[in-house]
């Protein structure tokens, strides 16, 4: 009992320790001190049961009221019974708290804040892994698996951590693990009182203690696993692993809604995920003093690779330390007009980059850990959310003339960006083709943009349409300019794509449209507004905004003087430069009617379909695993089937070479003998269907013994199965006759039927048996299966025999054993 008490409290102690990991996420040590509490009550209950001789059921119940007394006085609702008794209403609290739980993992970045419902999930999860520890270490004295559920702490901020998870806390952990290890050892050896083996001998003086040697390997292994498992895991970030093989990035967010590396989710595939979305869901509402302000834009896919365009991770400094001012830039031809704009953002929306529109020149309501990239022209964090934020911030809205573009220089062949934003990942015969064709006879950078610009319309063939197939690469864009259907993305990428094949810089914009809810000069923008379109640098102008999406598909979408909508033009505004934009979009909806806007919506990036782009049946995830669950039941049956099919050929290959008639046999019968060289075969063939005659009667769950002669199980098997069958009674005696000759006799027997002999055994037997054995022979055979645990049992003997030799021979050079030698001369 005492020794109980000394594992039980260090099981405890090992729980909290291994838990050391989560001072990565929590900002200060609340969590800490609750889960010390948890710990400590379930270690009193697991005690208090053990003090009263409780069986390990009756334990596990006690701890686990236990966690639940301390979980309700640690995170009252105001419903308990003299503060520790939970009620129906401190159970519905706890529900609230863990679906309070899964909205904050999505909202805030690591370090997290002490939330009640965060700290309510990591001090359920220590307490519960102290339950699981405690019955694994004192109930059921196994210490080694409880490294198991102590993993899976460590396990939680390898997970979500936004770089490698630091060392010190996991060395704390295994610290605990293996001091849990070499307690329960020496408890082990304590109550053998001497030095065992566990082979029925004692050890020498030399020789290291078996239970010593097992904990150690144990410690070992688990200690391996527990740095291998999180590090290979799919999906488990912030490794080394994943240090090593992730590239730049790809994307935006963590994916998890919790700030970092805005590198991790492919922008399109993020774009596609809101807007595939069954309901309407409103993400921003925006607040402007401009008109007719153009889109609210949060980042930018500036990197073109073989898999289409992808996001580089962004870099910059604080918002807080001031932004560039954009009137450097100011021109002829070029009107800056300065706006201040409210943005705030719904809990519908969580990543780790800030709306806002293009060229902020000053942020108001955001922490220092909110940065700013001058070349995206993005705002982004790796420690915050989005989510639910309210800032304000200023602006210069930028309008050019085509005059003012068309005077723009070509920037040249050295300049920095023009060789970074005008790579493609390789010649594509087909798009160079295309662009040669427009930009012929162009001679100004605007000029071969406008010309690109306009073949993305209806009178080239151009419409929108929901139903592609996605992908961004070098073929996919050959579809689309092919087959001239696709939605916002397509139109953004390729077009892009064509202007760098110009020799232009270009890149992909995503955000918002002004949307069609408008109250005054504030928009509430959806799900259903958001939206990818083109930016090409000029030099002087800088980034200009090009969207060659048809404007009946987009609503609230906005055109330009210097990008007019080419399918439906508008007049432009003098002062603005921007065309008036209605913010009813029925008003403006285009040639494909006023219901298109509404009813063709953007949903995901595509620039493919080989075919008219229609969009392929997704099979559901558990459909692969069901075909290999299926795949995997069917290996049995084949294996079956292969053996049987084996032997059924040895069973007719025997050949005669002279023969004689056989006094022995039966009346009416003519055996034939084979002579010579022809009866190793016979023999051979004789043993195929005597084994295949007994692997039939496990199959149909008949006694197989070993022992008996081939005549003694053919008449038994007569007697118990095959009585009233003569067809069967004779088959089975020719097969127990056909071995008995094959093992005994000096000339085995041949020439009779034996592959018939089997068919008909069978059919006998699986006439005469019920559904469920016929069923299970067919498909998980008994005499497979027996076989591969009889070869597993095998090759694990001859292991651990192998071991144990191994093991002797290195042990004659243990130095304690010299040692001990060398004293006793």
């Amino acid at each position: 009992m005492i020794s109980s008490r000394n594992i039980g409290v260090v099981a405890a102690v090992a729980t909290l320790l291994a838990s050391a990991p989560l001072s990565a996420i929590f900002r200060s040590w609340t969590w800490l001190i609750e889960s010390i509490i948890a710990v400590a009550v379930v270690a009193g209950a697991a005690a208090l049961t053990r003090l009263v001789r409780a069986p390990l059921w009756g334990q596990v119940l006690g701890m686990l009221a236990g966690l639940m007394l301390a979980l309700t006085w640690l995170f009252p609702s105001g419903d308990e019974l003299f503060a520790i008794l939970p009620t129906p209403g401190t159970l519905a609290y706890f529900g609230e708290l863990l679906g309070g739980s899964m909205q904050d993992m999505r909202s805030y970045g690591v370090e997290v804040p002490d939330t009640n419902p965060l700290l309510f999930i990591a001090v359920l999860g220590v307490g519960a892994v102290a339950v699981l520890v405690d019955v694994l270490a004192v109930g059921m004295r196994r210490p080694a698996l409880a490294g198991l559920p102590m993993l899976a702490i460590y396990s939680v901020p390898v997970a979500v951590y936004v770089d490698s998870v630091p060392a010190v806390p996991f060395v704390v952990g295994a610290a605990g693990y293996l001091w849990l290890l070499v307690t329960d050892n020496v408890d082990r050896v304590r109550r053998f009182g001497r030095r065992f083996t566990g082979d029925g001998r004692d050890i020498d003086v030399w020789e290291a203690s078996p239970l010593a040697s097992a904990g150690r390997r144990l410690a070992a292994v688990g200690v391996a696993l527990a740095v291998a498992l999180p590090l290979a895991v799919p999906g488990m970030t912030g490794g080394l692993l994943d240090s090593l093989s992730r590239g730049p990035g790809n994307g935006m967010g963590n994916g998890n809604g919790s700030g970092g590396n805005s590198g991790r989710i492919d922008l399109f595939a993020s774009l596609a995920g809101q807007l595939n979305q069954s309901q309407v869901a409103d993400l921003v509402k925006v607040k402007t003093s401009e008109p007719n302000p153009f889109y609210l834009r949060y980042a930018v896919a500036d990197e073109l690779r073989p898999n289409g365009f992808q996001a580089r991770n962004p870099s910059g400094r604080s918002v807080n330390e001031g932004l560039p001012n954009p009137a450097d830039r100011a021109g002829q031809g070029v009107r800056q007009t300065t706006y201040q704009a409210t943005v705030e953002v719904t809990k519908s929306l969580s990543m780790s980059l800030m709306p806002v529109y293009a060229e902020p020149t000053r942020t108001d309501d955001l922490s220092d850990n909110w940065l700013y990239d001058t070349n995206q022209q993005v705002v982004f964090s790796n420690r915050e959310n989005s989510r639910g934020r309210k800032y304000s911030f200023d602006y210069v809205r930028s309008t050019f003339t085509p005059e003012a573009l068309r005077a723009a220089r070509t920037l040249p062949a050295e300049h920095p960006l023009r060789r970074q934003l005008t790579a493609t990942p390789g010649v594509v015969p087909e798009v160079e083709a295309l662009v040669t064709e427009l930009i012929q006879g162009k001679r100004t950078d605007y000029d071969k943009v406008l010309a690109i610009y306009r073949h993305f319309s209806a009178d080239n063939g151009f419409s929108y349409r929901l139903s592609t197939e996605s992908g961004s690469s070098g073929q996919d864009i050959v579809n689309f300019l092919t087959n001239k259907v696709g939605y916002c993305q397509q139109y953004a990428a390729a077009m892009a794509w064509l202007v760098r094949a110009a020799g232009i810089p270009a890149r992909v914009a995503f955000g918002f449209t002004n949307g069609s809810k408008r109250d005054g000069d504030t928009f509430t923008l959806t799900n259903l507004n958001l939206h990818a379109w083109t930016e090409v640098y000029f030099d002087g102008a800088g980034w200009v905004p090009f969207d060659a999406t048809p404007a009946y598909g987009v609503p609230g979408s906005t055109r330009s003087a210097w990008a007019p909508d080419t399918d439906a033009p508008e007049p432009s505004n003098p002062d603005t430069g921007v065309a008036n934009t209605p913010s009813d979009p029925d008003a403006s909806a285009g040639p494909a009617g006023p219901d298109n806007a509404d009813r063709d919506t953007d949903n995901g990036l595509s620039l493919g379909g080989t075919t008219p782009n229609e969009q392929p049946p997704v099979w559901p995830w558990w459909a692969a695993g069901l075909v290999a669950l299926l795949a995997l039941l069917a290996v049995p049956a084949l294996r079956r089937v292969a053996l049987r099919r084996r032997r059924g050929g040895r069973a007719v290959s025997g050949t005669m070479a002279s023969a004689r008639v056989d006094g022995d046999s039966e009346p009416g019968t003519r055996p034939v003998v084979v002579l010579g060289a022809d009866a190793n075969q016979a023999r051979a063939d004789a043993h195929a269907a005597w084994a295949e005659l007994l692997d039939t009667l496990v199959d149909f769950r008949l006694p197989v013994d070993p022992t008996e002669t081939p005549r003694a199980t053919a008449d038994r098997l007569v007697r118990d199965a095959l009585d009233d069958d003569p067809a069967a009674v004779g088959s089975a005696r020719l097969l127990g006759q056909a071995e008995e000759r094959a093992r005994y006799a000096r000339d085995p027997l041949t020439g009779e039927p034996l592959l018939p002999a089997l068919r008909t055994v069978r059919g006998v037997l699986a006439a005469r048996a019920d559904r469920r054995t016929r069923l299970l022979a067919a498909l998980l055979p008994p005499s497979v299966l027996l076989r591969w645990r009889t070869g597993l049992a095998d090759r694990s003997g001859r292991m651990v025999a192998l071991t144990a030799r191994a093991r002797y021979r290195l042990l004659r050079w243990s130095p304690r054993r010299l040692l001990a030698d060398r004293a006793a001369r």
